[in-house]
């Protein structure tokens, strides 16, 4: 029986699943979006959440939590810098998975993984709609508008001169 077994193990050996894990985590710190398969994406998601968490505090002792789970400098630093700082005040959920379709030679299911927080497309057009205030307007009405606005400049410049 396997209840309560909910790890993927990737059809890997643990070191190879942790080299991967860990390979994926710095691409994805790195690049703030990548594409691989649907599995790695959901075990990846599993994996970086709690990493994140961590590096919410900046102390030397999550530093070095980090690294034990990273071994990238460069990442490391990346991730309490310019990271930290967008994700302070999110409480948890700081990645994203996109179904992309599937992969053309063997058919594998694809998906992008991107961190929620540097995807300007979602956070920039969601602001305005997320209140309500804003409707949907006719199309006919601002082009009517615009156009007696037109003639109506034009006509008073010609008279004035």
């Amino acid at each position: 029986m396997r209840h309560g077994k909910k790890f993927n193990h990737l059809g890997r050996k643990a070191g190879h699943r942790k080299a991967l894990l860990k390979n994926l985590s710095i691409a994805l710190i790195e690049h703030k979006r990548i594409n691989t398969t649907l599995a790695k994406a959901k075990a990846l998601r599993v994996h970086i959440e709690p990493i994140i968490t961590k590096a919410k505090t900046n102390t030397t002792h999550s530093r070095r939590t980090v690294f034990s789970y990273l071994q990238n400098k460069q990442a490391v630093t990346e991730l309490f810098s310019t990271v930290a700082e967008k994700i302070a005040d999110r409480p948890g959920g700081y990645c994203r998975i996109i179904k992309t379709g599937h992969r053309k030679g063997d058919g594998a299911e694809m998906a992008m993984i991107e961190l929620v927080d540097f995807n300007t497309v979602y956070t920039n057009s969601n602001k305005g709609k997320a209140g309500g205030k804003t409707r949907r307007s006719r199309r006919g009405k601002g082009a009517a508008k615009a156009a007696t606005a037109a003639t109506a400049a034009t006509t008073a410049t010609s008279e004035e001169e």
